[in-house]
């Protein structure tokens, strides 16, 4: 049903609907916590960008592998 529901003509819209694309508030970061983001990715090493990334407050995966 969900890959259906994807490949209607209206789904992006219907999608931003429910996930606007600006959100209420922008957040900022901490420059202290983004500056190991940054050299992590300028030095192409993925397991620091990955758990400097995690470390931060609101990232999405972090809710993905606290279920398994």
């Amino acid at each position: 049903m969900s890959i259906k529901f994807a490949n209607q003509r209206n789904y992006l819209d219907e999608l931003f609907r429910v996930y606007p694309c600006i959100p209420e508030g922008i957040r900022d970061i901490d420059e202290e916590k983004w500056r190991p983001i940054g050299q992590a990715f300028n030095q192409k090493d993925k397991v620091a960008l990955t758990r400097n990334l995690l470390g931060l407050k609101l990232f999405p995966i972090k809710t993905l592998m606290s279920h398994t």
